[in-house]
């Protein structure tokens, strides 16, 4: 997963400019990652499916081989068309994190799944501290070079699962009749304790989606470092620090605040920090107060996502987790979907502090689908 991520990381302050260069506008940057999230929302259940009958490793396999083959498209693309082409077959085998939280829960118990998700936060933080710090450096020797890189660890992550991963056990699903059938998911939202969650997940993501599909675009046009606009190198400093919070936040403390608050009351306290982190954004123009907006959201989405994700995977059974880890991949393709249009289009218009506003309340409307019960200590329905 590390590999992986660094991978991605490399990419990510990298794209929007990329594709500015070969003549995009905000707006068609937004559909350029959308259509990444569109084909990732077809495929990532039925990966999440093909998971629990043949296993993990086979599909995190496909997913890594296909990653390496889109950055190799891209890093010869000389118009948009083969970048767009890069972005729909790395999203048709986008199965690499969905897949790799089922693994983790099939080789843990459930009292040490929060502080295990973690591990996935950690490999996120180091891989956003290190892979935007690489992808700065590279781009003095051309765009092309940090892509190259992202190509070759992304053949390397491949080499290592099929070399070093075991294989894991595998759950037979337990409704074969509609394997294949997305009506299927609906019953998941529709479960008491399980759909305020995947409502809450689906929150969570669209404000993280939104974040990383625009800020790029908007930093380039809020914010000046030396008496020149944020570029590639700026805003990859930003990606790295935001790493660094991950990295202290999930890989130290996050085992001791569940312990201490629990996962129900994190995901609380997360939600509030990235909605107060998204209004002071829309109010900063300097660089001190982008990074204390940036530090006050990030604390909230570090301690989101493995305790949103623990709480899931604790409310199914190990057959369907695969289902329903892929089914929170299809959520985030969803927000893969619409974020970066709507991100695009705000930008494209000069609307940078609504960009913000939408941010905030994207993260507001988590707080509202469940209420923490103190008498109980449990997880009580509201919508």
């Amino acid at each position: 997963m590390l590999v992986d991520i660094l991978g991605f990381t490399i990419i990510l302050p990298l794209l929007p400019f990329y594709a500015e260069n070969l003549g995009a506008t905000p707006w068609v940057v937004g559909w350029l990652l959308s259509s990444y999230g569109l084909c990732q929302l077809v495929a990532g259940p039925v990966l999440g499916q093909i998971s629990d009958r043949v296993g993990r490793r086979p599909v995190l396999l496909v997913s890594q081989i296909g990653t390496f083959v889109g950055f190799l498209i891209l890093a010869f693309s000389k118009s948009l068309v083969p970048v767009f082409i890069s972005r729909v077959i790395d999203g048709l085998t986008a199965g690499n994190i969905s897949v790799a939280q089922a693994y983790i829960s099939d080789v843990t118990e459930q009292k040490n799944r929060a502080k295990a998700f973690g591990l996935i936060g950690i490999a996120f933080g180091f891989g956003f501290l290190v892979g935007p710090a690489l992808a700065g450096f590279l781009a003095h020797f051309g765009h092309q070079c940090p892509i190259f890189a992202a190509a070759g660890l992304s053949l390397t992550s491949a080499l290592a699962t099929y070399i070093l991963l075991p294989a894991s056990q595998i759950h037979a699903s337990d409704s074969p009749s509609q394997k294949w059938e997305w009506k299927i998911y609906f019953r998941f939202f529709k479960d008491a304790a399980l759909g305020p969650l995947l409502g809450q997940f689906f929150s969570f993501v669209f404000a993280f989606v939104l974040f990383f599909s625009g800020f790029a675009l908007f930093a380039e046009r809020r914010f000046i470092h030396h008496e020149i606009p944020f570029g590639t190198k700026e805003v990859s400093s930003i990606f790295a620090y935001v790493g660094l919070l991950g990295i202290i936040i999930q890989g130290a403390l996050i085992g001791r605040l569940v312990k201490r608050w629990g996962e129900a009351w994190l995901v609380k306290i997360g939600f509030l920090c990235m909605g107060i982190g998204f209004l002071y954004l829309g109010g900063s123009f300097t660089v001190p107060h982008l990074l204390a907006a940036v530090t006050i959201g990030f604390v909230g989405m570090s301690v989101l996502r493995p305790s949103l994700t623990s709480l899931i995977t604790q409310k199914i059974g190990r057959a369907q987790q695969g289902t329903v880890l892929g089914l929170t991949q299809s959520l985030m393709s969803i927000s893969q979907v619409v974020a970066p249009l709507v991100s695009g289009v705000l930008i494209q218009h000069q609307s940078l502090t609504l960009w913000t506003w939408i941010g905030a309340l994207s993260s507001g409307s988590g707080l509202l689908f469940l209420r923490f019960d103190s008498s109980r200590g449990n997880l009580s329905k509201v919508l």
